[in-house]
C-alpha cells in the first residue's frame, strides 16, 4: 500500500494542500474539507487518465493512504482555537514567545523542536484517549 503524503500549508484564511508527483491540489478551511477534496482530485485524476488512455502514477494504483504532512506555522495557526500558545508551551516545554515566533512565520524550528511538538501532541493525544468521562 502506497502512502501519499499531503502537504498542507497555511493559505491565509484556508489551507492549501498539494501531493508532490502528482496533479492533485486542493484548497479548503479544514482538515476534513482537504482531505475530502483530495480523496475527490484522486478519483478524478485516475478518471481522467482512463478516459484519455494514459497511464496514471503507480503512485495511486492500488490501495493507498493519505497521510498529512503540515509544517509548524500552519500547526500552530490551525489549531490556535484549540491550542493557546501557553498550553502548547504546557505541553512541549517550549518557550511560550518561541511558538508565537514559529506561528509569525518569524523563525522556523529546528527538527529538535519539531520533534519536541510532535512528541507533546502524541503524549496529549495518548491522554486525552484513555479518559472515560462520566
Amino acid at each position: 500500500m502506497n502512502t501519499l503524503q499531503v502537504i498542507v500549508e497555511y493559505a491565509g484564511d484556508n489551507l492549501s494542500a498539494y501531493i508532490n508527483d502528482l496533479p492533485i491540489v486542493s484548497v479548503g478551511k479544514t482538515l476534513s474539507d482537504i482531505k475530502r477534496d483530495i480523496t475527490q482530485a484522486i478519483q478524478t485524476y485516475k478518471e481522467s487518465c482512463a478516459e484519455l488512455g494514459v497511464e496514471p502514477s503507480s503512485l495511486v494504483k492500488g490501495e493507498y493512504e493519505l497521510s498529512f504532512v503540515i509544517d509548524a506555522t500552519t500547526f500552530i495557526n490551525y489549531y490556535s482555537s484549540i491550542f493557546t500558545k501557553a498550553a502548547l508551551s504546557r505541553i512541549t516545554g517550549i518557550n511560550e514567545r518561541q511558538l508565537w515566533h514559529y506561528a509569525a512565520g518569524l523563525h522556523k524550528p529546528r527538527k529538535k523542536q519539531l520533534e519536541r511538538i510532535q512528541r507533546g501532541v502524541q503524549t496529549l493525544t495518548e491522554e486525552l484517549k484513555s479518559i472515560c468521562l462520566l
